[in-house]
């Protein structure tokens, strides 16, 4: 047996969770975000899931700063393991070119770490989460910055609260793009524009780059959705970041 690793990759909305035995994830599971949590809470939810003894280390990347302190106190409370938080000071083995290294979201430097493991150098992450980020791992094996873009569910809310006549759709591709239901026309803005959005984007990237077949890598909840319409993706890996986070636990041991 390897050495058992909780990942969590804590998201704005979601939360996930992977169990990694040695370099296989053997479990993983999703709940939804809350930023009230305690740390007494987050044992209680993870006891459900996993024996919190048998956990040699776990590595956080959160995007919602007051659950890292709760995290921590789960940590030394609940677990016998060292908790590795991914940020400043951390070493990932990746230099990032970013002027102020502090401001990029741990879970991009996640991403990229993976993508140049698992995918090669140069790459392209497109990672559908609250926001879509596009991550971009140069040549050089780099973090090289990237682009941020508003998600698909928060544009999907922002409409329906603007527009009192549009019901809420199913996250599903319309057969036809031309649609003539409501349902079906929201639906075609919504995954054929996201789709166009990712290839023109990525075109950009991969031009700036002088990589026009640099590989891209789609990852996060909606990238089944979103990536079979897309010219541009060559992989779905959704466990991109939790692997990431792996690389980077197995680097600081």
């Amino acid at each position: 047996m390897g050495a058992m690793l909780l990942a969590i990759d804590c998201g704005n909305t979601q939360t996930v969770f992977g169990l990694f035995d040695g370099e296989r994830l053997s479990d993983q599971f999703r709940v939804a975000t809350d930023p009230a949590h305690t740390g007494d809470e987050l044992a209680v939810l993870l006891r459900a899931f996993l024996d919190l003894s048998a956990l040699d280390g776990i590595a956080l990347c959160s995007s919602v700063p007051q659950l890292v302190r709760e995290y921590q106190a789960f940590a030394a409370r609940w677990t016998g393991a060292e908790l590795l938080v991914l940020g400043p000071g951390v070493s990932t083995g990746m230099p990032i070119r970013y002027d102020d290294p502090r401001e990029v979201g741990p879970d991009r430097i996640a991403n990229a770490v993976a993508a140049r493991e698992r995918h090669g150098a140069p790459a392209i992450v497109v990672d559908f989460g609250t926001s879509t980020n596009f991550d971009v791992v140069s040549a050089a094996g780099e973090f090289a910055g990237g682009v941020l873009a508003p998600g698909i569910e928060i544009s999907m809310d922002a409409l329906f609260e603007r527009a009192a006549r549009l019901p809420r759709v199913p996250f599903a591709a319309p057969e036809r793009v031309i649609s003539q239901t409501t349902t079906a026309a929201l639906q075609s803005g919504l995954v054929y524009g996201f789709a166009g959005q990712v290839d023109a984007v990525v075109e950009r990237i991969r031009d700036e780059l002088g990589a026009p077949a640099a590989p891209v890598i789609g990852t996060g909840g909606l990238a089944d959705l979103i990536a079979p319409h897309t010219r541009t993706i060559t992989a779905v890996d959704p466990e991109l970041t939790l692997h990431g986070l792996r690389l980077v636990w197995l680097r600081n041991q």
